[in-house]
């Protein structure tokens, strides 16, 4: 994978891409919030070599830092399409965990008929009609609830809420060990609130790409089943449960996460 830096004026984007001879299609990894592109690096490493691959640390994440923290989830989106532009990325497949999976539909959204794909690791819809008053005005308001508790255990929390696996939650340790306490409370704060805003905004979100949805059967972040179990059944989207497999499945069980993102790119015939 190739480094490179895309400049912004709140600063620089740092990005990877892969060349390889293969045809198309274009996998557009896009981590979750706090996590930088080490997260996808058992997929990265299983496909660079089949196929064309992204992957990024979004702004004010990992190696994409200092970057002020005023943009929104359009603006991420935004900034992930000049750069799919720049690398004439075209057509991609977007693979987003979490954060990453809102993002993508930010992009869909605003660029219709852009993307080949989509796929969806521990997201969930960003549909106003999925979301209570409630959970919007705690998004809006996490600051101070993760600057109250110790790092140490936040740190603890983190990574044992995010990963079921020895593996995963080193990653996520060492993930969250890269940050200083206060600017990950800030990004994390950002992140949720930004989500709010744009769930807030109207937007119709509607998918008009092929879409699988995966999700840990052991996921505990928030209500990542229970809304993906209402996306499957208000949408009909594709929804495969992953055995023993937290909210970073792809971390807990790479093999099955990759098997399964391979069949989607089969079944699009691209």
């Amino acid at each position: 994978m190739r480094k490179k830096i895309y400049s912004t004026p709140d600063g620089n984007i740092i990005y990877w891409t892969s060349r390889t001879r293969s045809p198309k299609p274009w996998l557009v990894f896009l981590p979750g919030l706090t996590a930088d592109h080490r997260l996808f690096q058992q997929q990265i490493k299983f496909f660079k070599n089949k196929f064309r691959c992204f992957t990024w640390d979004a702004p004010a994440h990992g190696l994409s830092r200092p970057f002020r923290l005023a943009f929104t989830l359009q603006d991420m989106a935004h900034y992930l399409h000049h750069i799919l532009e720049k690398e004439a990325i075209d057509m991609p497949i977007l693979i987003g965990q979490s954060m990453g999976g809102y993002i993508s539909q930010m992009y869909m959204d605003l660029y219709p008929g852009s993307v080949s794909g989509f796929i969806s690791i521990d997201s969930a819809p960003l549909k106003h009609q999925y979301f209570s008053g409630w959970e919007l005005a705690l998004l809006k308001h996490t600051k101070w609830i993760y600057l109250s508790i110790p790092w140490k255990i936040l740190i603890r929390w983190g990574t044992a809420g995010t990963s079921t696996t020895p593996y995963g939650r080193t990653l996520m340790k060492r993930t969250m060990e890269s940050y200083e306490r206060k600017e990950y409370c800030a990004l994390a704060d950002h992140g949720f609130r930004i989500l709010a805003e744009a769930v807030e905004s109207g937007r119709d979100y509607t998918i008009t790409c092929p879409v699988l949805l995966l999700c840990g059967e052991k996921d505990a972040a928030g209500s990542a089943r229970f809304y993906n179990k209402r996306w499957h059944q208000k949408e009909g989207y594709p929804l495969i449960w992953l055995a023993n497999a937290g909210h970073n499945s792809n971390t807990d069980v790479p093999g099955t996460v990759n098997r399964h993102i391979l069949a989607f790119i089969h079944s699009l015939h691209l």
